[in-house]
């Protein structure tokens, strides 16, 4: 059938099965957006009230569903507003599509009114891009645009298309969805002599961060543990992979992580990594850590391998893929004195918790934990609220937990929150901080037009307490432009917007608020005061390892 360009564009992502689209229309793009209104009973957009808002929607849909989420926008500062959000994606490996508007081909390099290279600015933060010279390449353009973002690891894409290439007609085809591709195992020859050094492990520790979700291979890497009789612990990308409550998972392990977890891997002699990276915030100082601990690390980004650690054994393949090689290779080995070990730290990591009464940031997020559903997804935006979320809420299910890791967008959480509703097709939370908050707020107006079901947790601090922590710790208490200092009434705010909200200074009032806002149909937000002086802990300090982690106050 002939069609424009911009009906190929809606068409191609209808065909793909994309259901939901986000996104802000502009000059540059508004024929797409005629053909999304030709076709709104086969797909859904949902207007944000920002391009970066629309970004954040996209990928906490992504993340919560494994699918490529798409976002739209116009050229020019429509295009710049996605890069934070396409960064973010990015870095945490979520895939995505944007897709944007661009000037007529004619005018490319004119300074034309709203052009920019958004291809050029966006080429480090993704796994592909293109602009969309020659109307007869769209179409397989798109199609070639999901394979990239979903295979291998996956990431974001980026398509430009100039204005009269959306205007000018050709032959659409449909096609089948795509079917990502990637999925190879590591090689034979490799995973032999990792297995033998499995095997000979007297104190061995599983790490898991996102790439073992996106893999699926929660059942092998559970069947790996109990043959070897390991603990598992993850990177902050990997919580929710398994149950809060396994018996073996000991939790986020790194700077901020769970005491025991991270003590494991410190004492461990075998670290059998599974789709994680081992960045600062996972090792502290590189050359103290877990010394003298062999290393198998197995992921499908050959490029992560041997990146920052002396792995040695290093499988670069798809993790189920590679376990379900492996794990024939492995024999039943009971370990009690390393389990007797493990249940030392466990005990602990009990002792240094914070037990406090009253309004602590651990017993706010446990009134938070009686409220979620098996399938509720949490969203966080970044800082100690993030931290203590990683720390403190509990999960059932995968892809729950909808935070960014690698890029620690503050205001990545109001979009992620909005997107992870829409893909769960049921009420998410939002875990933020007043800070975090007012960088993207202005999705509030989103979230009532689509009455969306969402909690806002917003923990009101009134500082930027992350660093505010560091200025503490590490630089004579000079609280230089932390203090907010702010008069926003978010009840108010929030009332404005057209939702609804409640302030909870005790715990009787937070559990109350809680429970009105989960009976709640739209947004709703508890505003959650706590101490300015709250730190997260444990922590590493900076350039420190596990033998300077600091438990509590005055370490």
């Amino acid at each position: 059938m002939l069609l424009s360009g911009a009906d190929i564009i809606v068409k191609t992502l209808i065909e793909q099965g994309c259901e939901t689209v986000f996104g802000y229309p502009g000059g540059q793009i508004i024929n797409v957006y005629d053909s999304l209104y030709k076709y709104q009973d086969e797909i859904t957009h949902i207007l944000a009230a920002h391009e970066q808002g629309a970004a954040h929607a996209a990928d906490g849909y992504a993340r919560a569903t494994g699918k490529p989420g798409v976002v739209i926008a116009t050229s020019g500062p429509g295009a710049t507003n996605l890069v934070t959000g396409i960064a973010t994606a990015y870095i945490d490996s979520v895939p995505m599509v944007a897709i944007t508007g661009n000037v007529m081909t004619s005018q490319i390099g004119s300074d034309s009114f709203q052009e920019i290279d958004i291809t050029g600015v966006t080429l480090p933060i993704t796994k592909h891009n293109y602009f969309v010279g020659k109307i007869e390449d769209l179409a397989d353009t798109i199609r070639e645009a999901f394979v990239i973002a979903a295979s291998g690891r996956p990431g974001p894409v980026l398509i430009d298309v100039p204005k009269d290439i959306q205007q000018a007609k050709y032959e659409y085809e449909p096609k089948a969805p795509v079917v990502p591709g990637g999925r190879i195992c590591a090689k034979e020859i490799r995973i032999s002599p990792a297995a033998d050094c499995i095997n000979t492990a007297e104190r061995p520790f599983i790490y898991f961060g996102g790439g073992m979700i996106t893999s699926e291979a929660q059942e092998e890497m559970l069947q790996l543990a109990e043959l070897i009789d390991a603990p598992i612990g993850c990177s902050m990308m990997g919580i929710s992979g398994v149950p809060t409550d396994h018996p073996r998972f000991l939790g986020m392990q790194g700077m901020h992580g769970h005491y025991a977890s991270s003590m494991a891997m410190h004492n461990a002699d075998c670290i059998i990594a599974l789709g994680a990276r081992f960045n600062d915030r996972v090792t502290g100082n590189r050359a103290k850590f877990s010394v003298g601990a062999k290393i198998v690390h197995i992921d499908i980004e050959g490029a992560e391998l041997g990146k920052t650690t002396n792995d040695a054994h290093m499988l670069r393949g798809d993790i189920k893929m590679t376990l379900a090689k492996l794990l024939p290779l492995i024999k039943k080995n009971e370990k009690p004195e390393w389990m007797a070990k493990v249940a030392a730290f466990r005990e602990e990591e009990k002792r240094v918790q914070d037990n406090r009464e009253g309004m602590t940031p651990r017993n706010c997020l446990m009134a938070l934990n009686k409220y979620l559903g098996e399938n509720t997804a949490v969203a966080t935006d970044v800082g100690q609220h993030q931290m203590w979320a990683a720390q403190t809420v509990e999960f059932k299910k995968t892809r729950r937990f909808i935070s960014s890791g690698g890029l620690g967008t503050m205001g990545f959480g109001m979009g992620a929150a909005i997107g992870a509703a829409m893909a769960t097709r049921e009420r998410s939370v939002l875990v933020t901080g007043d800070g975090s908050f007012g960088m993207n707020l202005n999705e509030m107006a989103t979230a009532v037009t689509y009455n969306v079901p969402m909690v806002i947790l917003l923990m009101n601090n009134g500082v930027l307490g992350m660093v505010r922590q560091w200025q503490t710790l590490f630089f004579d208490k000079h609280y230089s432009n932390t203090i907010l200092d702010r008069q926003t009434d978010f009840v108010k705010l929030a009332q404005a917007f057209g939702a609804d909200g409640a302030v909870a200074t005790t715990l009787e009032e937070l559990d109350g608020a809680l429970a009105k806002a989960f009976a709640c149909d739209g947004p709703f937000i508890v505003d959650c005061r706590i101490d300015k002086d709250e730190f997260v802990l444990p922590m590493l300090p900076p350039g420190g390892s596990m033998d300077d982690i600091i438990v509590k106050v005055g370490d």
